[in-house]
């Protein structure tokens, strides 16, 4: 569920150049798959959104970085959309799609420009692997690579954790708010 609250950056990217080096022709399953999951979690992260509004998701982002981010959408929000799906981190995606959604942009409109850009995205990190896979492959095969990955997704499980308990906090906090209000 990449673009989520889930804390896994370059974890779709990974995984599909190791399995495109891996097996050259099934490459366009590992693209639509990443598509899928990149959807899913866009998905998911604008349903949240969505339900916690600017003022949720400004305690999120903070205020300074909401504002910024709201102005950027408010002059051009597909094409900074589009733009985050094709960056790598550090660039914030999921903060941009989650002030996206919170401020109402259409849910099509976000899911179509994310699915095409991902895809994109995808297709030329396949095209990469299918050229250097002999070599991803060699370093992948190496202990270093090996316990970095552990380590890694020790910290990416740590971090999600905080994503999620973060996220999940400030919906309650601002749905008993907004009741009391």
């Amino acid at each position: 569920m990449d673009s989520s609250f889930l804390f896994v950056p370059v974890g779709n990217d990974i995984l599909i150049i190791a399995l495109v080096a891996a097996n050259h022709q099934e490459f366009w399953i590992y693209v639509l798959s990443g598509m899928a999951g990149s959807e899913c979690g866009v998905l998911l992260l604008d349903l949240v959104a969505r339900k916690l509004g600017e003022a949720g998701v400004q305690k999120i982002t903070g205020r300074r970085r909401f504002e910024y981010l709201k102005k950027k959408i408010d002059q051009r929000g597909g094409y900074f959309v589009a733009l985050a799906c094709l960056s790598p981190p550090p660039f914030p995606f999921t903060m941009l799609v989650a002030t996206t959604s919170a401020l109402a942009y259409p849910r099509v409109k976000l899911l179509t420009i994310v699915a095409l850009c991902r895809g994109i995205r995808f297709l030329i990190l396949s095209y990469l692997a299918i050229k250097y896979g002999d070599g991803i492959l060699k370093i992948i095969g190496t202990p270093v690579f090996k316990y970095s990955m552990i380590g890694f997704a020790v910290v990416c499980v740590i971090v999600s954790g905080f994503s999620i308990a973060k996220w999940f906090t400030t919906g309650r906090t601002h749905r008993v708010q907004r009741a009391t209000a």
